[in-house]
């Protein structure tokens, strides 16, 4: 029996063939593994004694050789294929262990492209799909989690066809990764990342209960290591629509900088309360007051760790969702008796978010594909004042909140927000000036002040009629994009309620 080894990352390669040996396979191998294993004191075959066909081209051609192609592809069951084989001398190779050249990690720390092309495996993947098609007779390895199971089922005798599907499966998924990722590279270097293919690929986290709605099914996954590194269980089961709520909070949460004390409270994907105070607890308390009614069953985002103190608090109403960068044990000991609640954490002392290079979603039959979305600082730093009036230091701060808060909700949308809280919040409106009524219509039922807010809007506004609600309410300064025909009626109206204006001159529509 031969098994054939040959992996770039050597993780647990030793002890793998170790155990292989020791039930009887003669290994066979290459390069660094064959240097390793014969360091280690484990017999190995090198693969061009066996095929009698020495390395050429800097190790560019070394295993592409039909005794090892033959011996994985060659059916066991079928005499004429038998007859061939032993014809030729060509010996079964049972089990098949590769991991392909590190292309990913080369193209994340060097921009050499001769580098990067001698990173792309040929040898790899055509072994691994060999194997992969000829599973009925050959047990494929890839992962390297995978090397004491498989060596549990070797020595059990339950080495199933069932099982070498599983494997068959994760060989294949591999593979089409690995390409994937070849394909998109090329692309972002040659065409500005939008070829005639794109491709999104992604790893599993974890299988929801069910998608949007319990007819469906869903899953979590994760272009990277993100999820899995940064995601960690406390309490209860993330369904689909927890996860895609967290991502809305912590997307806005953590957008001010790791220090800042910020609380974003969602609802169906919707800020409906955001606060940065002096700490944890002042923040939770003032982001609730925005909008208390929708906050009940909410998903609330900490950047911080949350302590019992605040756990306390927190705990006096129903909240689905806590995510916090940690928190603390007693913390957690606070919610126990809170049944349906959850709890997830990063290990964190605030909260991360991975800024995606792409975005994309779907639509019937396809999907549209674009760069990320980003909200630069400068863009709110050096945004022009175009109104007689300036804006104070406190409410430039506050529109520096609010915008950010606009910019990552829905369109059409407008945020208020008076001393670092959001008071009033319009959003996914057909029309500006409905998301400014709705967003005063809720202020007014929470019984807030509006009296000296600010306002934001992620892109301009069409009329003047938003701008005359403003000062209705007491709106003190306006952020906006700018770009509409009608600018100096809108730019005339604030220079009229002697309200400070600044354009951005970005929009940030979320569809």
């Amino acid at each position: 029996m031969y098994a054939l080894l040959s992996v770039s990352d050597k993780e647990g390669i030793v002890e793998f063939a170790h155990n292989l040996v020791a039930l009887g396979y003669k290994i066979l191998s290459t390069g660094g593994t064959l240097k390793l294993l014969k360091d280690s004191h484990i017999e190995s075959i090198d693969i061009g004694t066996y095929t009698q066909s020495e390395e050429m081209f800097d190790g560019r051609v070394k295993t592409l050789h039909p005794k090892i192609h033959g011996g994985i592809l060659y059916r066991r069951d079928h005499p004429q294929d038998a007859q061939i084989a032993q014809e030729k001398g060509i010996n079964a190779i049972d089990i098949v262990c590769v991991n392909l050249y590190p292309f990913k990690a080369t193209i994340e720390k060097t921009d050499d492209f001769d580098c990067i092309i001698e990173n792309i495996d040929i040898g790899g993947p055509a072994m691994i799909r060999s194997a992969a098609k000829n599973h009925h007779n050959v047990l494929v390895v890839t992962d390297k989690n995978d090397y004491q199971p498989i060596i549990e089922i070797l020595k059990n005798h339950q080495n199933t066809l069932e099982f070498r599907q599983k494997l068959m499966i994760k060989a294949f998924e591999h593979t089409a990764q690995y390409d994937a990722i070849i394909a998109n590279y090329m692309n972002k270097r040659f065409n500005e990342g939008f070829g005639q293919k794109a491709f999104i690929v992604g790893d599993k986290v974890l299988q929801t209960r069910y998608g949007e709605n319990p007819h469906q099914k869903g899953a979590l996954y994760t272009f990277g290591d993100f999820w899995q590194k940064h995601f960690i269980i406390k309490k209860g089961e993330p369904s689909f629509n927890n996860l895609t709520d967290i991502h809305s909070a912590i997307k806005i949460a953590s957008s001010f900088g790791q220090d800042a004390k910020a609380v974003c409270i969602v609802k169906h994907n919707n800020p409906c309360g955001f606060a940065i105070k002096d700490t944890l607890l002042q923040s939770y308390q003032s982001a609730l007051q925005c909008d208390s009614v929708s906050a009940y069953g909410g998903v609330v985002a900490l950047n911080g760790v949350v302590d019992e103190n605040l756990a306390q608090v927190i705990n006096q109403i129903f909240i689905e969702v806590l995510v916090a960068g940690d928190i603390t044990p007693k913390a957690l000991e606070v919610f126990a008796s809170k049944k349906r609640m959850k709890i997830f954490t990063q290990n964190s002392p605030y909260l991360l978010s991975v800024q995606d290079t792409y975005d994309f979603k779907h639509i019937q039959g396809g999907f549209t594909f674009q760069e990320n979305d980003t909200i630069s600082e400068q863009e709110i730093k050096n945004a022009t004042l175009v109104s007689k009036k300036n804006a104070t230091q406190t409410q430039l701060k506050d529109l520096h909140i609010a915008y950010i808060i606009a910019a990552l909700s829905k369109s059409n949308c407008v945020a208020y927000v008076k001393e670092g809280a959001l008071v009033g919040m319009g959003m996914g409106m057909t029309s500006r000036v409905d998301a400014s009524r709705a967003a005063i219509a809720k202020a007014k039922d929470m019984g807030l002040d509006l009296q000296g807010c600010v306002l934001a809007s992620e892109a301009f506004f069409p009329f003047r009629d938003s701008v005359d609600l403003a000062h209705q309410i007491g709106v003190s300064a306006i952020i906006q994009p700018g770009g509409s025909i009608r600018d100096d009626e809108v730019i005339k109206a604030c220079d009229e309620y002697g309200i400070a204006m600044y354009f951005t001159h970005t929009r940030h529509f979320l569809h």
